[in-house]
């Protein structure tokens, strides 16, 4: 099992503000008119981390993107051989719409609530990342977001504990793991394999530092067996 003193390269950073592509008109559904962060950019040189954001950064949808609990996005670049083979694609960095690419450790290797030291800020895991629509329309993969989900190689967000500067380059360092036995790679498991466990996602809900759009979810499906429906995050809409 990883240990404090785990490190995570951060390869890079990419920041981005919501833009509108395609047309209203459009007969193909990936052509139509929709408004993404997703096409972020990578930044050289230090970057300001605040309370809830990176500097220059944004989200589009902010009900099921950005806010305390899902302020950066990180991606390991330790899954390129599997897509890149899988999908017959080369992958730049910022691939899969995050903020960090990270080389070193994935779900596996990381907790919920797992304290990373980083240039002078400082931040904690708080779920993995639920994959939508907008990644399989970036790459016109139809079922790009739900083959990342059923892999479970997924990334994850970052709350920001400490507000400071940070640059590429730098290491990710482990500080704190308090809930051990809570891998982003267990909570994706509980989440969307094992929906039918209420007592998996009873105990993975009562994990403090997961986010709470999860602790809710969760507790919904643990206490009135309410199964929520992926496909609209998954296949997405006309808009």
């Amino acid at each position: 099992m990883m240990h404090i003193g785990l490190k995570m390269t951060l390869l890079s950073i990419q920041v981005g503000t919501p833009k509108s592509y395609g047309a209203a008109d459009a007969k193909e559904l990936d052509d139509r008119l929709w408004t993404t962060g997703f096409f972020k950019a990578p930044i050289s040189g230090p970057i300001r981390v605040s309370e809830t954001n990176l500097e220059g950064d944004a989200q589009a949808d902010l009900k099921n993107h950005g806010g305390v609990d899902k302020a950066v996005c990180c991606y390991p670049k330790d899954h390129w051989p599997h897509w890149e083979n899988d999908l017959k694609i080369s992958l730049p960095n910022g691939a899969f719409g995050e903020n960090f690419t990270t080389l070193g450790a994935d779900e596996n290797q990381v907790c919920i609530g797992d304290l990373f030291e980083c240039g002078t800020a400082v931040f904690q895991i708080s779920q993995p990342r639920q994959p939508c629509w907008k990644l399989a329309r970036r790459w016109r993969i139809k079922d790009l977001a739900a083959k990342v989900e059923r892999t479970g190689k997924t990334g994850w967000y970052f709350r920001i504990i400490r507000a400071g500067h940070i640059e590429a380059g730098s290491q990710l360092v482990l500080a704190e793991r308090p809930f051990p036995e809570m891998t982003v790679a267990y909570a994706n498991e509980v989440m969307h394999q094992l929906k039918h466990d209420f007592a998996a996602a009873r105990r993975l809900a009562s994990c403090p530092l997961l986010s709470e759009s999860w602790k809710t979810t969760l507790s919904a499906r643990a206490e009135k067996g309410k199964i929520e429906s992926s496909d609209a995050r998954l296949k997405g809409t006309s808009e």
